[in-house]
C-alpha cells in the first residue's frame, strides 16, 4: 500500500486519481507545471512507486535468466529496464532497473511492489541474493533531464526511444524523429523521510504533478504498466522489444513466444497515438472504447491534456485497423474524433525472410 506523500501538503497540491493517489495529481496549475518539467525545471513526485533491492554477488546473472534483457554487464550507475513475462509471453511485470555496484534497484509500479519481491524471493533457491522491498524506505522523484540539486543520488535514465543492443524498433518512426527524444527522463531515488527537504533545497526548481508527467509521457509514446497493458499484453504491441527486449541472449520464461511473433507472426494488437478533438473542452475516461464504423476495436489506455498539441491520448487496437482511418472515443453518451498516428507498424513482426516493410532494426 502506497503512503501518502509528505508533499501533498505543499500550498496548491490536489491529489492525483487512482492509481496515483498519495501523490499530487497538481499544485495548482498543470499546464504551467507540465511546461516547467519539460523545460527540466521540475521534478515529480513519484513516492507511489515501489523499490525493490536485488543484493548478492550473483544478483545480475540471476536477474539476467529471469528476464527478457540481457544484464550479465550492468556497470554501476547503469540504467536498463526490463520484463518478466509469463509461460505465454505476456508481461507480468515492466521493471526499471539500474545497479550501484552493490545492488540492483528495481522501480515498479507502486501496485506490483510487494508481487514481484514475493516471486524473486521463491526463485532464489540457493543463490547468493537477498531481496528486498524498500518502498517504504525510499522515494522516487522524476525529472526530465538532470536536476544538479540530486547529482549524488542513485539514478535511473530512460534510453527511450534508443533502441537497446538486441532490441527492435516496431514503430514507424525513427529514433531520431521519434518524439519520444525530447523526453529524456529520469528517475531519481532518495530516503523517504528526506523526501520533502530535498525537494525544498533545489534551487530553481518546482513541484509538478503526476497530470504533467503523464502528457510528456503519452507525447513521447511511452508505454506505462497498468495503462497500456493487460492481463494478454505481449511485449511487441507496446513496442517494448526498443528497449526492454535482449533478442539473441540466453533462454527465460516466455522467451519462446517472444522469439515466434517476432521471426513468424504478428503482434495481434497495436499501439497508437490519438489527437483528440479538443473543442469539448472535456477528456475521456481511461479505458473508453475506440470505434471505427460503429465497431469497438481497442480502448484508450492513457489521455492527457498536452501544453502544446491540447488533447492526446494512447490507445491499443486491433492490428488489423486501417492506418488512414478516423476514430472516435466513446465515452459514454460521448464522442471523441481522433485523429490516429501509428506508433507500432500494422506489419510489424514476421522478420524472418522479409525484404522491405515499416520496420528498421538498430543501427
Amino acid at each position: 500500500m502506497s503512503q501518502t506523500s509528505p508533499l501533498l501538503s505543499l500550498h496548491g497540491a490536489v491529489e492525483a486519481a487512482t492509481p496515483d493517489q498519495c501523490v499530487a495529481g497538481h499544485y495548482g496549475d498543470p499546464l504551467r507545471e507540465q511546461r516547467a518539467l519539460a523545460r527540466g525545471l521540475a521534478v515529480v513526485d513519484l513516492s507511489h512507486r515501489g523499490v525493490v533491492t536485488v543484493s548478492g554477488p550473483d544478483r545480475l546473472s540471476w536477474l539476467n535468466t529471469l528476464s527478457s534483457q540481457l544484464l550479465l554487464g550492468l556497470e554501476p550507475g547503469q540504467s536498463s529496464e526490463t520484463l518478466l513475462l509469463s509461460v505465454q509471453g505476456r508481461i507480468e511485470h515492466h521493471v526499471r532497473i539500474v545497479d550501484d555496484g552493490e545492488r540492483s534497484w528495481l522501480i515498479v509500479e507502486g501496485a506490483d511492489a510487494a508481487g514481484l519481491a514475493e516471486w524473486l524471493l521463491r526463485m532464489k533457491f540457493m543463490l547468493r541474493v537477498e531481496v528486498q522491498d524498500v518502498s517504504a524506505q525510499w522515494a522516487v522523484l522524476g525529472s526530465a533531464g538532470a536536476i544538479p540539486g540530486l547529482a549524488e543520488h542513485t539514478e535511473w535514465v530512460d534510453h527511450w526511444p534508443e533502441v537497446s543492443p538486441g532490441g527492435f524498433a516496431y514503430s514507424v518512426a525513427s529514433t531520431e524523429t521519434h518524439p519520444g527524444q525530447e523526453l529524456r527522463w529520469r528517475e531519481t531515488l532518495v530516503p523517504r523521510e528526506a523526501l520533502r527537504d530535498t525537494v525544498s533545497g533545489l534551487e530553481g526548481i518546482q513541484p509538478a504533478g503526476m497530470l504533467a508527467a503523464e502528457a510528456l509521457r503519452v507525447a513521447a509514446w511511452r508505454p506505462r504498466m497498468g495503462f497500456e497493458t493487460d492481463e494478454k499484453t505481449i511485449p511487441h504491441e507496446l513496442d517494448l522489444l526498443r528497449t526492454a527486449v535482449h533478442l539473441s541472449k540466453g533462454c527465460y520464461k516466455g522467451q519462446e513466444t517472444v522469439a515466434r511473433v517476432h521471426n513468424l507472426g504478428h503482434p495481434p494488437r497495436r499501439l497508437v497515438f490519438l489527437q483528440l478533438d479538443g473543442s469539448q473542452h472535456t477528456l475521456p475516461a481511461r479505458g473508453s472504447a475506440v470505434v471505427v464504423d460503429g465497431r469497438t476495436v481497442g480502448r484508450a489506455t492513457s489521455v492527457a491534456q498536452h501544453w502544446e498539441m491540447g488533447a492526446v491520448a494512447l490507445a491499443v487496437i486491433k492490428r488489423s485497423v486501417d492506418p488512414e482511418a478516423t476514430l472516435e472515443v466513446h465515452d459514454g453518451q460521448e464522442r471523441y474524433a481522433a485523429a490516429q498516428e501509428v506508433i507500432v507498424a500494422p506489419d510489424a513482426g514476421q522478420v524472418v525472410g522479409r525484404a522491405t516493410g515499416f520496420l528498421k532494426g538498430p543501427r
